[in-house]
């Protein structure tokens, strides 16, 4: 018997009030949907239109018989990434995120200096939320995760200043199970 229900099949909208955020290394991280978000987390703001792309990865090799048969496809790695575009680019927390915490210093009231350079992309806890229709709600939550490209920033009359960004997701530590990530889902 068929088991198709329209009311599981759904769109992933930002949660209103920030779908993307960054926390320190060591935070608390949420176990569950709905509980608030350790204070540590800082939303990174508006993303642009393409919304949030998460793809994952299986690298296997092939075993092949005499013969050419295959029998076996072991999985030799596997990885995950997140690609956004943030275009909130006035904001600190954003440049923060973007050129390291230590690149950045002052305000926009007061000015702000970005030192563009060859030092390691700092690695970070990020949390996105998600509002699904039907009155779900989704977050995914990767302990660690390291900026591993950064596209071109374009400046046009026409267009939104962003910065493309992919954040690869590392294992966790014991205590979140050397997961990528764990992705929560609720119905509210």
């Amino acid at each position: 018997m068929a088991k198709y229900d329209i009311e599981k099949v759904s769109v992933g909208k930002p949660k209103i009030g920030g779908a993307v955020y960054r926390a320190p290394l060591g935070t608390t991280l949420p176990t569950d949907a709905t509980t608030a978000l350790n204070e540590a987390f800082v939303c990174l703001g508006y993303v642009s239109e393409d919304g949030m792309e998460n793809e994952i990865s299986i690298d296997s090799d092939d075993i092949k018989a005499w013969g050419g048969d295959t029998v076996a496809s072991p999985q030799k790695g596997k990885s995950e990434t997140f690609k956004f575009t943030l275009i909130q680019i006035l904001d600190e927390d954003v440049l923060k995120s973007v050129y390291n915490t230590e690149n950045v210093t002052g305000t926009l009231s007061t000015g702000i200096t970005v030192r563009v350079n060859s030092n390691e992309p700092e690695t970070a806890a990020y949390v996105f939320e998600l509002i699904l229709t039907g009155g779900a709600v989704k977050r995914i939550v990767v302990p660690k995760g390291k900026l591993s490209e950064l596209g071109t920033i374009t400046y046009k009359d026409d267009e939104a200043i962003g910065f493309e960004t992919t954040i690869k997701a590392l294992p966790g530590d014991e205590s979140f199970g050397y997961d990528l990530s764990k992705e929560y889902l609720m119905k509210k």
